[in-house]
C-alpha cells in the first residue's frame, strides 16, 4: 500500500512495507513493536494501516533503541504524552530523569574503560621492552 492520502481526514497512509522501507527494517519488527504495545495501527479489511502519527512514533522509538533505551521505558515514555499531549510536561521529566542517570552510567563505564585501556597499554609496552631486552641478549 503506498502512501496515499485518507479521503476522510486528508492524512498520509502507509501499509506495513511502505513503513519497513523507510526505516529500513523488517515488517517482523513493526509487529514485535505493536506486540509489546508500541504502536497500535488501524485495521482497514484486515491490513494494518498506519499514519503519519504513527509514523513519528516509530522513528521515535527507533531513535530510543539506537541509543539503548529499554522498550519498556520507551513504552512509559510513549503512555505519558497523553490523547491530546497533556503529559508533554512528565514525558519530558521522565526523558531528563531518564537520560541523567544514562549518562551518569556511561561516565562510569568511561573511566572503567580508561582504567583498563592504561593497564593495558603499562602490560603492553612492559612487555615489548622484555622482548626487546630478551632478543638483545639472545644475540
Amino acid at each position: 500500500m503506498t502512501h496515499a492520502p485518507d479521503t476522510q481526514s486528508n492524512r498520509a497512509l502507509y501499509g506495513i512495507a511502505d513503513l519497513a522501507e523507510a526505516f529500513s527494517i523488517t515488517t517482523r519488527t513493526i509487529r514485535f513493536y505493536e506486540d509489546k504495545g508500541l504502536l497500535t495501527p488501524q485495521r482497514v479489511g484486515g491490513q494494518r494501516v498506519y499514519t503519519e502519527a504513527d509514523k513519528k512514533r516509530l522513528a521515535l522509538i527507533l531513535r530510543a533503541k539506537t541509543i539503548g533505551t529499554k522498550l519498556s521505558d520507551i513504552k512509559t515514555f510513549l503512555e505519558l504524552y497523553g490523547q491530546e499531549g497533556e503529559g508533554r510536561v512528565r514525558q519530558l521529566e521522565f526523558v531528563i530523569d531518564m537520560t541523567a542517570q544514562e549518562i551518569a552510567r556511561l561516565e562510569e563505564k568511561k573511566a572503567e574503560i580508561e582504567t583498563t585501556l592504561n593497564e593495558l597499554r603499562v602490560i603492553h609496552e612492559g612487555s615489548k621492552a622484555r622482548l626487546a631486552k630478551r632478543r638483545n641478549t639472545a644475540d
